[in-house]
């Protein structure tokens, strides 16, 4: 080769490679998602019973239409519908919120519930000085607006029918002339009604409202006694057959009739 050939030197500089395309946003993704599903199964971990309860009621029945219905604040939670074989758990999570009031020390006493062979009864007693009434008046004062209400938030999303009493003792009552122990049982019913369905009862869920004066004595042996004065609110059964009908009936106008009966005299317990 002649001395004069010159060298040539070629050098290729080294490029960059394809594009990588997206895939290490799906993978981002994925992992954005399990930690928040990892987030939020932490905080249900750490979250009360009934918010739990709420958050899987939710799942069980996103629509809200199922009339299986459960309590907490709101009346919802795990779906479930009160039959005589299950009417006790509704005493169970009424006792709970109930528990929950500020005043209850001077409440705990005077609140009764009981599982009879009408449905579920809870009886609101009256002391000396006046627990949920002021004396002779009808309408509730402070404390018995405040139990009623929790009891209407509790209750109203239910299926089954409420009824309502009222009741007197014997002590004859002093006033108007025109205006007895059957009047002032009735409407104190009434007003309890009325506060009940301003603050969650249905208009329709209300099946019956009794005055019964002092002919249903709490202590027939003293007739005097101030917790023969009280309101009864009674939570009625849904029979099984009744639930059944009404899940196949759920697009028609007609609802379930509820089945009372008879109440007996049950052992008595305290929230």
């Amino acid at each position: 080769m002649s001395e004069s050939t010159p060298i040539i030197v070629i050098k290729k500089k080294a490029g960059h490679g394809g594009h990588h395309g997206g895939a290490w946003k799906v993978a981002y993704a994925d992992f954005v998602t399990a930690m928040m599903a990892l987030f939020i199964v932490l905080w249900l971990l750490n979250s009360s019973k009934q918010v739990q309860e709420a958050v899987g009621g939710y799942f069980k029945d996103p629509t809200g239409k199922s009339k299986k219905v459960g309590t907490d604040e709101k009346g919802s939670g795990e779906n479930f519908t009160l039959t005589k074989d299950n009417m006790s758990r509704l005493k169970e999570e009424l006792q709970k919120q109930i528990r929950k009031m500020t005043n209850l020390d001077k409440l705990n006493k005077q609140i009764e519930m009981t599982v009879t062979s009408e449905g579920l009864r809870i009886e609101l007693l009256e002391s000396a000085a006046g627990t949920f009434f002021e004396s002779g008046s009808p309408r509730p004062n402070s404390n018995g607006s405040e139990l009623l209400s929790l009891l209407a938030q509790q209750l109203g999303d239910l299926p089954n029918k409420i009824s309502i009493e009222g009741h007197t003792d014997s002590k004859p009552y002093n006033g108007n002339r025109d205006y007895g122990n059957w009047e002032l049982s009735t409407d104190r019913a009434n007003s309890a009604r009325r506060l009940m369905q301003q603050n969650g009862i249905r208009v329709d869920q209300i099946s019956q409202v009794r005055g019964y004066a002092d002919q249903r004595l709490r202590t027939p042996a003293d007739p005097m006694d101030p917790s023969n004065r009280r309101i009864s609110v009674i939570v009625q059964y849904i029979t099984k057959d009744d639930a059944a009908g009404e899940s196949a009936d759920e697009n028609s106008s007609e609802s379930p009739n509820p089945v009372t009966a008879s109440e007996p005299k049950p052992e008595r317990s305290k929230p």
